[in-house]
């Protein structure tokens, strides 16, 4: 019995396969394929970029370069970084600026800068993730590099949905 090397390779903004779907006896729309370098690649910094969806719950692709708006959520978010360096600052919200409705889905954009305690900030890198808990104010910063994060959400007004630019339709 001869035993089969395998090589893990990681991917990054600057190097990447991005992959497809092999169908064996079936049709390749069946099927949906995406990469999130891919996806940021061709994305403005911080767009969230739907690229899996199970109901309301989504993964965003953002490309990290400079600094993101503020945003707040009426529900925990929880952001990997795939590639690169990213600080996550925090800022615990007065009632004033946080979202009204408990139940709304997805970040929205905080007017102005937000007002509350500062809670700190986190420094991440691939593979790290960080917790952006509801009614905080979370900014991205990538001091270097662009970078890749994915955020783990649920669908609101600022997805962006490009499912036939990503998915791989033949």
């Amino acid at each position: 019995m001869t035993a089969t090397a395998y090589q893990t390779r990681f991917g990054s903004l600057k190097s990447y396969d991005k992959g497809h779907v092999e169908p064996i006896a079936d049709d390749v729309k069946h099927y949906a394929m995406s990469n999130c370098f891919d996806i940021a690649s061709k994305s403005k910094p911080y767009e969230k970029v739907v690229f899996g969806q199970n109901q309301i719950y989504v993964l965003e692709t953002l490309r990290a370069e400079g600094s993101s708006p503020w945003y707040t959520c009426a529900h925990d978010e929880f952001a990997l970084v795939m590639d690169g360096e990213v600080e996550v600052h925090l800022v615990k919200l007065d009632a004033s600026q946080t979202v009204g409705d408990e139940n709304k889905n997805g970040a929205v954009l905080v007017k102005g800068e937000p007002k509350g305690q500062k809670m700190g900030w986190m420094k991440l890198t691939r593979g790290h993730q960080g917790l952006l808990p509801k009614n905080t104010a979370y900014q991205f910063r990538a001091p270097g590099e662009p970078g890749v994060i994915v955020l783990q959400t649920c669908k609101g007004d600022l997805s962006i949905e490009r499912w036939a630019d990503i998915c791989q339709t033949h």
